[in-house]
């Protein structure tokens, strides 16, 4: 290994690792990989950053033995390999992708059992400890001991749905999302069930970051732009033309609406106009996403017309809240100083 080099795994195969791709290229952060076998590359903007491509849960190995100093993937796998030494610090846990949940499914002929009250009353009765396949066995025997639900895990590989009708196992615990494959083997959820739920995370190796300059540097990029594309994709601009007598009053018409505050508060320019009246003002704000219609409205209450709607790429805060946390955990700057995202 380039003792120079800081590394970061992604990964390697399968709808994590495109929407992983997609996600880095929409941050600005595109990685620069022509071949779906290609086993490192790199990112341009990031120059001293290697990639590497991994499997999911492998990354977090590598990073918790120090392998490589970064790595994304799916809290799931995150939970269930980093271990207790904390070697492995989560920087970033909502990316935004890879939404999941790793829950327990049962046999629907199982028709007394829709929770997990029902599923300890289940194992009660039953003459030997409900046998349990999953691919997380400590975020799975850490869930059933706290329900107090007698079983023994089967650790096991490939497709789990199968195991209850195969008779290698009562029941499951595995990855969800939309619940279609449980349905089609004739499995369903418990309430309550849910062991972790998921999505994708940065990580990144604590003695890195503590050691290494470059490692810091290439946190805070990271941070920057991945919290200024997530923030910016909540958000739209708002362009409108506007009649007043100046820009205070203009801002006091919209400081008096709900939706129309902005970040700090409007941005506001007077207009040149050919002819005519010349108390025209253009607005600028920025409003959330879920709230343009309401916002649009506004504006035509107190006049404004020509309104433009525009998306956001990036919002950029003063300091990084996430980046100020990862200080805090590296005990860089005071606890109470740290600001959580």
């Amino acid at each position: 290994m380039n003792n120079h080099s800081v590394r970061i795994s992604l990964p390697s195969k399968g709808r994590l690792a495109e929407s992983c791709l997609n996600f880095l290229a929409d941050c600005g952060l595109a990685v620069d990989k022509t071949n779906p076998r290609q086993y490192e590359a790199r990112i341009p903007s990031l120059p001293g950053l290697v990639v590497l491509f991994q499997r999911p849960a492998d990354i977090v190995v590598s990073v918790r033995d120090g392998s490589v100093d970064f790595g994304i993937t799916g809290i799931d796998v995150i939970e269930e390999r980093k271990g207790n030494a904390g070697e492995v610090l989560i920087l970033h846990d909502a990316l935004g992708f890879g939404q999941c949940v790793l829950a327990l499914a049962v046999p629907e002929s199982w028709e007394t059992v829709s929770d997990m009250s029902d599923l300890r009353a289940f194992a009660a009765r039953s003459a030997a400890p409900l046998r349990v396949a999953t691919k997380f066995p400590f975020l799975t025997g850490r869930f059933l001991d706290q329900h107090a639900v007698p079983h023994t895990l089967i650790s096991a590989e490939g497709t789990l749905e199968t195991a209850p009708a195969i008779g290698y196992a009562d029941l499951i615990a595995d990855l969800v999302s939309s619940g279609q494959t449980l349905r089609d083997n004739r499995l369903k959820l418990l309430a309550g069930g849910a062991i972790q739920r998921s999505q994708a995370a940065l990580i990144a190796n604590r003695r890195a970051l503590e050691s290494n300059p470059q490692a810091l540097a290439v946190a805070r990029h990271l941070l920057e732009f991945f919290e200024a594309h997530l923030r910016a994709a909540e958000n739209l601009a708002i362009f409108a033309n506007i009649r007043g007598e100046s820009p205070q009053a203009i801002a006091a018409q919209i400081f008096a609406m709900p939706t129309l505050g902005g970040l700090q508060g409007p941005t506001i320019s007077q207009v040149i106009v050919r002819e005519g009246s010349p108390n025209w003002f253009a607005v600028h704000i920025i409003v959330r996403r879920d709230q343009l219609f309401q916002a649009v409205s506004e504006l035509r209450q107190i006049g404004g017309s020509g309104v433009v709607v525009a998306p956001v790429s990036y919002i950029f805060e003063e300091e990084p809240p996430r980046y100020k946390a990862m200080l805090a955990a590296l005990q860089r700057i005071p606890e109470s100083s740290s600001v959580k995202g």
